[in-house]
């Protein structure tokens, strides 16, 4: 692979390093209009067709078809010459990450905060927790990649072959954890929601690549409609907390308990990457961004799949939207970890 040095722009434009606040304006907003318009964000809720929110569902296509255009599987193939930092990714997202965060969730949910928490409430936050965790990031790792200097070809390729397991594990996965948890899950609305927002945007990511053709064609595109994904994401927010206001309003302490499962699993998720890919010897260009796929999180997936099965109004749905919140700040922390460590791993292999 070859060694990707300093970018030449920020590759994290003002508006996107300043998503965390645009999020807490988001909710901000959308907790204002649910208290002085409540018909409205009642009427974008009942706009359903087989439990899929037609209003989000425009604006989840918003938020991933930018991301899927990115993906180019034609570059797995490179993986060969270093296997490692693939081998890292894979283990954490699949086989690590997803139950840890089971394990948080239902620790502090059921136990930790049982004191504050309704049964039934934390119920739904552990449901939510468990869909952040079995999504790994697919497009704003491509950023954290950037600001750590990473190998752009090889985060590609990490990215896709996550994307291809995603397609046949997320379902899985999360109807499983979701049992064991004991929480009621309708498989054919949870295959659903993965067909419409990972396979469907996916497909149409492709053949996209297909008609623009060139690599600069592609570039282009994607940098025209990259504002969509963040313009979907707020207005997901929005409603979300529109919903949300009055119980968020009595309970504004949920927020940061709701966080704490999220922070620990974030922060422990990047030691356990990052620490194996430097026993492995694996230079930091991959390592990095390897350890930074494990960390963040596709939580436009998340949001989508918690509104289908639970509802827009669910404690699930809440939680998603709160890994949101989180993860920008979170992650801005571990790339200048990562930036301060690189001296430490070889530069080469």
């Amino acid at each position: 692979m070859t060694d990707t040095t300093a970018p030449s722009h920020d590759p994290m434009g003002r508006f996107e390093r300043l998503l965390t606040l645009w999020v807490a304006l988001a909710m901000v907003a959308g907790i204002v209009i649910g208290l002085l318009a409540p018909g409205l964000v009642q009427a974008i809720a009942a706009a359903e067709i087989a439990s899929i929110n037609l209003v989000v569902a425009v604006l989840i296509w918003a938020m991933v078809y930018p991301m899927m255009v990115g993906v180019d599987f034609g570059a797995v193939a490179g993986v060969a010459r270093q296997p490692k930092g693939l081998l890292v990714t894979l283990v954490v997202n699949w086989l690590i990450k997803p139950f840890t965060m089971a394990l948080l969730a239902v620790l502090f949910f059921e136990h930790v905060f049982a004191p504050w928490i309704a049964p039934e409430d934390a119920a739904q936050y552990i449901a939510g927790l468990i869909l952040l965790g079995a999504a790994p990031c697919t497009a704003m790792v491509f950023v954290w990649s950037q600001l750590t200097r990473g190998d752009a070809t090889y985060t590609l390729v990490q990215v896709s072959v996550n994307d291809l397991i995603m397609v046949v594990a997320f379902a899985p996965i999360v109807a499983f954890l979701l049992g064991v948890t004991e929480i009621a899950v309708p498989w054919s609305t949870l295959v659903l929601a993965t067909v419409l927002y990972v396979v469907l945007p996916l497909l149409a990511g492709l053949a996209t690549r297909r008609m623009l053709g060139s690599q600069e064609a592609i570039d282009a595109f994607t940098a025209k409609i990259k504002p969509l994904s963040m313009i979907g994401l707020i207005a997901t927010v929005a409603i979300l907390f529109g919903l949300q206001g009055e119980v968020i309003l009595a309970e504004p302490q949920v927020i940061a308990l709701i966080a704490v499962p999220i922070l620990i699993q974030s922060y422990g998720i990047f030691a356990l990457a990052y620490g194996a890919a430097y026993a492995l010897k694996v230079p930091h260009r991959i390592a990095a961004p390897c350890a930074m796929i494990g960390t963040s999180n596709f939580f436009e997936l998340a949001v989508a799949v918690a509104i289908s099965l639970f509802g827009l109004n669910s404690g699930a749905a809440l939680a998603t939207v709160v890994g949101v919140l989180v993860e920008v700040p979170v992650m801005l922390s571990l790339v200048a970890f990562a930036n301060r460590t690189r001296a430490r791993f070889p530069s080469a292999q």
